[in-house]
């Protein structure tokens, strides 16, 4: 559950205690949505755990069921609300996955033709078959269900 002192420092656990402002849009027991600060695109949406999680390798698999629960309900609200042309759900782990923020969190970005985030995959040249297919087989291998 990351350190005390990460949990003291993070700006997301002030907002899903009420301590920071946040432009709100949904509220649960267990989670909290809200607008990020700078957005991606018009309606961009971050859906947070009360509770303070690094990242999908700390998260409790019932806790982030519920977290992905919240975020089905607001991407209806958005969906409803703006009337977007599709939805990226994102979630980034870690640094090189460009997390800024290490309180676990999901991004719904509504998508519109031609908005600023652009193509996000998948890159233009498919993988190496056999390349596909070990990886396939070295993650399988490592599955616990």
């Amino acid at each position: 559950m990351g350190s005390s002192q990460e949990r003291q420092n993070c700006a997301f656990c002030a907002i899903a205690s009420g301590a920071a402002p946040a432009a709100i849009v949904f509220e649960a027991e267990d989670s909290v949505g809200f607008l990020p600060l700078n957005p991606a695109t018009f309606g961009h949406t971050l859906i947070i755990p009360r509770r303070h999680f690094r990242d999908l390798w700390e998260i409790p698999k019932d806790v982030m069921a519920d977290l992905m629960k919240s975020a089905l309900v607001v991407a209806h609200g958005i969906r409803d609300a703006l009337r977007p042309e599709g939805m990226n759900i994102i979630n980034s782990a870690g640094e090189v996955a460009s997390q800024t923020i290490f309180h676990i969190h999901v991004h719904l970005v509504p998508r519109w033709q031609d908005d600023r985030m652009g193509r996000l995959w998948p890159p233009d040249e498919p993988q190496d078959e056999a390349a596909r297919r070990e990886t396939a087989r070295r993650i399988a291998e490592y599955i616990a269900i």
